[in-house]
């Protein structure tokens, strides 16, 4: 039986009604992203208590409440098996950045295009070919920042340290990866809602790797399991966290992995991000 996603047939459903109004959008801001978004809104903001729109780039985010989780898990930079950590509370983007919503950036700041020849083709598939530094400077333009890799760990997991978004074992039809991407590579971001996270974040495993605000280092889980939560100062690469649709290896979609090659000026086709942003009382 065929999963169908809620949000999915909403949006089909609202496609004629929305295109009868008339919306006054930047002209890069249109199509089926514009509708998708504006379906989501309609049909979610309602229910969904932590849901925010950040003004000037259009992100959608959502409230991950703080609390205690269980991160970590048995990779040999994962802490040695999992281990309970209290973050406060923060919202995350529930996609990925679109390539329209990367667009505005560009023209917004004059700042470099992705490194590929198709981002104003796909406007509602997430961007890549962008580097961690791209990623930064986009979220210093929307008064966002990159999650770290904690926060995207626990939005991925929830509070009973799954495996997967969707459970404890892997299972190739619930996220983009290289089985069943055919002759695609990335797919919309609104797609694969079975990848979500426990507080509605999407695609939290498959069709992009995504940037985290990170340096690497192979010791920072032993350390945050000892209870010392601070971020390493320098190192050589970036975090990336979620699997690609470049990918088959289920080990590398789990919530816990720790994907590290990557300096912060590469950028590569499997790679994007997500926004995020402290949450302040």
């Amino acid at each position: 039986m065929t999963e169908v996603d809620p949000l999915a047939q909403f949006v089909d459903d609202s496609l004629p009604i929305l295109a009868e109004k008339e919306f006054s959008f930047p002209e890069w801001w249109a199509g089926a992203a514009t509708a998708q978004r504006l379906a989501y809104l309609l049909h979610d903001k309602g229910n969904a208590p932590g849901l925010i729109e950040n003004a000037v780039d259009g992100s959608l985010l959502r409230l991950v409440p703080g609390g205690k989780f269980l991160a970590g898990g048995s990779g040999s930079d994962e802490g040695g098996g999992k281990f309970e950590v209290e973050l406060p509370g923060y919202y995350l983007g529930i996609t990925s950045v679109t390539n329209v919503q990367y667009m505005g950036f560009m023209k917004a700041t004059g700042h470099r295009k992705p490194n590929n020849s198709y981002y104003d083709t796909k406007p509602d598939h997430p961007v890549t070919d962008v580097s961690w530094e791209d990623a930064s400077a986009y979220c210093q333009w929307a008064g966002l920042r990159l999650p770290s890799e904690l926060e995207r760990e626990k939005a991925s997991r929830g509070l009973d340290g799954r495996e997967y978004p969707w459970g404890a074992e892997w299972d190739e039809k619930k996220c983009r990866n290289s089985s069943n991407k055919g002759n695609e590579t990335t797919a919309s971001v609104w797609g694969y809602v079975s990848a979500s996270g426990p507080w509605g974040h999407y695609q939290m495993a498959g069709n992009v790797w995504e940037w985290c605000a990170d340096w690497y280092d192979k010791e920072a889980y032993a350390r945050y399991k000892q209870g010392n939560l601070t971020p390493p100062s320098s190192g050589t690469s970036r975090v990336v966290r979620g699997g690609s649709w470049y990918l088959v290896n289920h080990d590398s979609f789990r919530c816990a992995y720790r994907y590290h090659y990557f300096p912060p000026d590469f950028r590569n086709l499997c790679n994007g991000f997500r926004v995020a942003r402290t949450l302040t009382t």
